[in-house]
């Protein structure tokens, strides 16, 4: 049995069948053969070929993990498309492991280091997104339901049995504010329920770090076992002493975070209730003013909510949270977290339920007149009655998370010096606003408003991402042309912003949706008895702004194809002879294939950077605008204005469907194969890293993935020498998606395993994307580790990587491994006695090709050299 291989294949996006990442094909009118599971579960599984032998010298097995995103065309696929409604979230998270300049060992990074500096306002930046959804349903139940909907009309309209609210008992004080509350908290419960269920999602796998010595390992169960032949148990293995860390995936706690992640839960979840409780507890305050025994529990329940926020604010810096170390209890922060939370929202309620105090005007007499649906021109009806203050709590909001990106921005790319023109346009904002309200001592008010100071603001505050970037210390290896750090080193800050204009976007659309079915059918010379909050009008602006700038990207994109393909289209035509009319329909095939493959490669990044540039123009405007007075809908409707009008009103309705379209694209990512393919890359890349920023976003597939290959792989190489199931050797070869996987397992083996591992990597994305991104896992100075860890006892490495120039996501990798590249299409025109024109695989099909097959040839040979022979002795 010496000199057994397994090729064990791990496939990319999309949900690749076994039976095809196998090569298994059917006979001519017939089914394809079915492979048969020899470990695993039917969600996550190892599969190998029917017709295998235990004598056979390679067997290939595959293991399929596309049933963790892609789904199976289940029931549960409309559950995994409502995760797509949490992208922002997902963003956000991605964003944390987009940081240059992370510490290898996790116990190294300081609080007051680049990386951690932007690791906390990273963290901080979550915690607001988190807050986004809960205001903007704070605005559903307390201020479209609670506030602006009095009359039994625009009641009736929800779902349920509100129409309560209509009597006068409710409509006295802040008692409907009270009822409106349950919807932000509805929304609460649903998040931490959804967290909950994710916790065991990918950790079936143990997942637990274990710090004693481990005596053996067990095997798993395997088809190949023959029962009539005993089987040896495997002989302990000593443990290796730890060794310095030199990439973060070696660390051995990487994907097992349980702990982490319920106690960012509870502090996610707890601050989101706090701003719910917030909002109608602030009004309250405002609007009438506490005195006597209702003071006290108004500024107890002030200062229980405000030692929540304190505590998370801390919690978010320190190692409690941000270090992952296995399913850890809760502990008694979290506990304390949430019984403040808990006492601050009874609190509020019960503010909330007391009739009207004797220090300001009657809350009913700010409210909407009741009868303004029967009546429209009753006093009061044409004016502006929505929550006072709602307006500007969101403004600040949004003005806040916009400085928070620029802040992660500028760290990230600059280091601490980076922090001080965010740090100082936050104060210039704080000491302007004090000056406009008149509130500084000894100076009069200002003679401008506060938006006036935002816009000059703003522009001090970009300045500091044009600041000179940090370099890394260390020697750099010599990588190819296009790998530089995405976006100038800005990429943390790039992918959290298109996160935080993706949740604008939700947020807004839901206000939209709610308060069109709230008003019914408006006449076109009425007004609507329910308004919106008035920064959503300018968010349609802006989005409608966003939509034709993408117009604008994807044009460009178009003349770069276009002169790309021309350009490949002239290279494979020079040289070739005489061509026939077929070939020449065949070289522009081929140079359509390559052109997308440059303008990947090439441009993408660079493109997403120009859009990313626009959306940050378009929302430091909207922010100036949101802080202003001026509200769209009051514009006049003749000359420019009314094209702003027009503008925001397309914006608008659009946004309206936003959530309803993006919840349906979730759903044909698992129900369709195309669509599946061209977003499950984005998606795929988003929810490989494990949740260490963002609790609250969908579960990690790796966080099961990694653990399951780890626990195979070194399974298979422990056995002993007599056990039918050992594997001399295993050439671990990963597809697109499959490659970073693969990659995860290798720095996760101790280095006696590595020995007997051939890495094999095709379509593969490590320098050119995830290199870019994630410079701190795959970047110049990280990737090396990979090589080395592969390195042969008679030199080289065992790493072959191949790739084609037809295949959009398949590069060189050039950090230290064999570069193969593979011909594709093999031929332009038919050969050898074919009829049909050879194949442009492009992303697929690499271990069909002749250069695989003859590397895979030589690997396994590599391999058997280092298996002992009877003849030497040593069997």
């Amino acid at each position: 049995m010496s000199g057994r291989i397994l090729e064990l294949r791990v496939h990319g996006v999309s949900n690749t069948p076994p039976a095809e990442t196998l090569g298994l094909t059917p006979e001519p009118g017939g089914e394809p053969p079915q492979p048969r599971l020899v470990a695993g579960g039917p969600v996550t599984g190892f599969y190998r070929s029917a017709t295998a032998s235990p004598a056979d010298p390679i067997v290939v097995e595959a293991y399929s993990w596309g049933q963790l995103t892609s789904g199976a065309r289940t029931a549960r696929d409309v559950e995994r498309a409502l995760w797509t409604l949490l992208l922002p979230f997902t963003l956000a998270n991605v964003a944390l492991h987009a940081r240059p300049g992370i510490p290898a060992d996790p116990t190294d990074e300081r609080l007051a280091s680049r990386p951690g500096i932007t690791a906390w306002l990273i963290r901080l930046f979550c915690l607001t997104l988190t807050s986004t959804p809960v205001l903007a349903l704070t605005g559903v139940g307390v201020d479209l339901i609670g506030w602006q909907c009095v009359d039994q009309t625009c009641l009736s309209r929800i779902p349920g049995p509100w129409e309560f609210l209509a009597s006068p008992w409710w409509q006295q004080g802040g008692r409907a504010l009270a009822v409106g509350l349950t919807v932000p908290l509805a929304l609460i419960v649903v998040l931490g329920l959804v967290a909950w269920r994710t916790y065991q999602y990918e950790a079936v796998m143990p997942a637990d770090p274990v710090d004693p010595p481990v005596p053996r390992m067990a095997a798993p169960v395997d088809a190949d076992a023959l029962p009539s032949q005993p089987v040896d148990e495997p002989a302990p293995v000593p443990q290796e002493p730890p060794g310095t860390l030199a990439n973060p995936l070696e660390d051995p706690t990487f994907w097992c975070g349980e702990g982490q992640l319920r106690r960012a839960a509870v502090l996610h979840l707890c601050t989101g209730t706090v701003v719910a409780a917030a909002i109608p507890l602030g009004t309250i305050g405002v609007l009438d003013p506490p005195q006597g025994a209702r003071a006290v529990l108004v500024w107890s329940t002030v200062a229980l909510l405000a030692a929540v926020v304190a505590i998370a604010l801390v919690a978010i810096g320190r190692p409690y949270l941000t270090r992952r170390s296995g399913a850890t209890p809760l502990g008694p922060w979290s506990v304390a977290v949430t019984v403040l939370t808990l006492l601050g929202l009874a609190g509020t309620v019960l503010v909330l339920l007391l009739p009207d105090g004797a220090a300001g005007t009657p809350l009913a007499q700010l409210r909407p007149p009741a009868g303004c649906d029967a009546t429209p021109l009753l006093p009061g009806c044409l004016e502006d009655r929505s929550l006072p203050g709602f307006d500007g709590t969101i403004a600040w909001l949004v003005t806040g998370q916009l400085l928070l990106l620029i802040a992660i921005g500028t760290t990230a790319r600059s280091g601490r010096r980076g922090l001080a023109a965010p740090v100082t346009a936050a104060l210039l904002i704080a000491v302007g606003t004090a000056w406009v309200h008149g509130w500084l001592p000894g100076v009069g008010s200002a003679p401008l408003q506060v938006w006036q100071l935002a816009l000059p603001v703003l522009a001090v505050t970009v300045t500091g991402l044009m600041l000179p970037r940090i370099r890394p210390n260390g020697s750099k290896q010599p990588l190819g042309p296009y790998t530089d750090l995405a976006w100038r080193g800005r990429a943390p800050a790039v992918i959290a912003g298109f996160g935080w204009l993706l949740c604008l976007a939700y947020c807004t659309g839901l206000l939209y949706l709610v308060t069109d079915h709230l008003n019914g059918n408006v006449p076109p010379d009425g007004r609507p008895m329910v308004v919106t909050p008035a920064p959503t009008t300018w968010v349609g602006l802006s989005f409608a702004g966003a939509l034709v700038a993408l117009a604008l990207v994807a044009a460009r994109a178009v003349v770069l194809f276009q002169r790309l393909r021309r350009h490949e289209y002239g290279t494979l035509v020079a040289g070739g002879g005489q061509l026939s009319a077929h070939e020449l329909r065949r070289a522009r095939d081929v140079s359509a294939h390559r052109a997308v493959h440059r303008l990947v490669g090439e441009h993408a990044l660079r493109l997403i950077g120009w859009y990313a540039g626009v959306l940050a123009l378009l929302a430091a405007l909207g922010c100036v605008a949101v802080l202003s007075p001026v509200h769209p809908n009051e514009m006049s409707t003749t000359g420019g204005t009314a094209v702003v009008r027009g503008i925001a009103d397309v914006g608008d309705a659009l946004l309206g469907w936003l959530p309803v379209a993006v919840a349906a694209i979730g759903l044909l990512v698992y129900r369709n194969d195309t669509v599946r393919r061209s977003v499950g890359v984005l998606w795929d890349v988003g929810t490989f890293w494990p949740r260490a920023a963002h609790p609250l976003a969908p579960p990690s597939y790796a966080e099961r993935a990694v653990p399951e290959l780890l626990t195979r792989t070194a399974g298979l190489l422990a056995l002993t020498e007599h056990d039918p199931r050992r594997m001399d050797g295993i050439i671990l070869s990963g597809h697109s998606q499959g490659t970073v996987l693969c990659t995860a397992v290798i720095l996760q083996l101790p280095s006696r395993w590595r020995r007997r591992i051939w890495f094999l990597s095709y379509g593969c994305q490590l320098t050119r994307l995830y290199g870019r991104v994630f410079p701190a896992y795959f970047g110049p100075e990280r990737l090396p580790v990979l090589t080395r860890a592969l390195a042969r006892p008679s030199g080289g490495t065992g790493w072959t990587n191949f790739w084609r120039d037809t295949d959009p996501l398949g590069w060189p990798v050039t950090a230290g491994e064999r570069d193969v590249a593979v011909t594709d299409p093999e031929a332009l025109h038919p050969s050898d006695g074919e009829v049909a024109d050879p194949p442009i695989r492009s992303h697929s099909g690499y271990p069909e090709a002749a250069e695989f097959q003859r590397e895979r040839s030589r690997v396994a040979w590599l391999l058997r050299r280092t298996v002992p022979s009877p003849r030497r002795g040593l069997g």
